[in-house]
């Protein structure tokens, strides 16, 4: 099998356009990500992926934001995940039966994409609640680090019952500032003592044991360093690969989001990423600058390929798929779906 390029993009619709077709064949693309654009109901979202398989995307992991509660791409036809704060609330008082629920989430949110052959969601969120983010807030599991990773650790045993890895975000943390990066480029000013011991704390805990990838925040972390996590050396290897001996996947956030726009246009945003230590970088809406990346030779981009692309294909689910109809007949997961829609 070739090695997967550095490039995770966005489709156009709910089918296959000409365009998309070619760009999922282009050797600098090692993965597909779908969107709410891309979803209509669960037959179109099987065929979709299936055209997906058979244009150039077999051994490409397909990716989806599908966390729970606000953020959930895929919603006529599958159980409705609770916000990740419903789990820290019912550790409150009963920690045990949380980290049950976290399990039993994992599972159902894992089991239902991967009966579309979609091979990972980016989840869990690992970033603390501080009460002050503007997009982070009820996708968080709560403020205290020891909690957060002992549920976001039961949360992912679920995805890997189903076959899912899952990828820790956003490292190293953006509960604590205000701004949506999305929208604007947030700076964190605590000193690196402080975000080391709390918001990395979940990393830490976790490990590549468990997070088969990391997902960096585009956030400034003023008192370590000028540029967003996404762009740092010092985060993302002399902190996540050295000081915390992580040896899963990194991929940037999206590169459209106004947190990385300081680096440039989007062919210097994903050199700089990947320069900085991601493995791949994801672009998802923005057409020409999708086309802009693809366009490039592959062999101008990235770092070491082999490496690179043995991170990514840890993230291709393991195992088949598990038809819908199996799903129904499955005790484990009805009684799943009992327990997390009673949240």
């Amino acid at each position: 099998m070739h090695n997967l390029g550095p490039y995770i993009i966005g489709l156009t619709g709910l089918t296959l356009s000409s365009d998309d077709i070619r760009r999922i064949q282009s050797p600098a693309v090692g993965g597909l990500i779908l969107f709410s654009r891309n979803f209509e109901s669960k037959d179109q979202l099987i065929d979709l992926v299936k055209s997906i398989r058979a244009h150039g995307g077999q051994g490409k992991p397909i990716f989806v934001d599908h966390e729970g509660g606000r953020v959930q791409r895929f919603r006529s036809g599958f159980t409705h995940i609770p916000a990740m704060r419903k789990l820290g609330e019912v550790a409150q008082h009963d920690l045990d039966m949380a980290l049950r629920l976290a399990r039993q989430a994992g599972f159902v949110l894992a089991a239902e994409l991967r009966a579309c052959d979609i091979d990972m969601s980016f989840t869990p969120v690992l970033d603390l609640d501080w009460g002050n983010s503007e997009i982070i807030g009820d996708r968080s599991l709560g403020k205290d680090p020891v909690l957060v990773a002992r549920l976001s650790a039961a949360l992912m045993n679920g995805l890997l019952l189903a076959g899912m890895q899952g990828c820790g975000k956003h490292f190293p943390g953006h509960g604590w500032v205000r701004l949506d990066s999305h929208l604007a480029l947030p700076t964190d000013t605590r000193p690196l003592s402080e975000i080391m011991a709390s918001d990395v704390l979940p990393y830490v805990q976790n490990g590549s044991l468990n997070m088969a990838s990391v997902m960096p925040a585009h956030v400034v972390y003023s008192e370590v360093d000028p540029k967003p996590a996404c762009f740092s050396t010092f985060w993302l290897q002399t902190v996540l690969r050295g000081q915390l001996g992580y040896d899963g996947a990194i991929i940037s956030d999206d590169l459209e989001m106004a947190g990385a726009h300081g680096e440039g246009d989007i062919r210097e945003r994903a050199a700089s990423a990947l320069a900085a230590g991601c493995d791949a970088v994801l672009c998802c809406n923005r057409f020409d600058d999708i086309e802009a990346l693809v366009s490039q030779p592959v062999e101008q981009v990235g770092q070491n390929a082999d490496q690179r692309s043995r991170r990514l294909k840890r993230l291709l689910a393991s195992g088949p798929t598990t038809e819908w109809a199996q799903l129904q007949s499955s005790l484990d997961y009805l009684d799943a779906v009992k327990a997390i829609t009673s949240l």
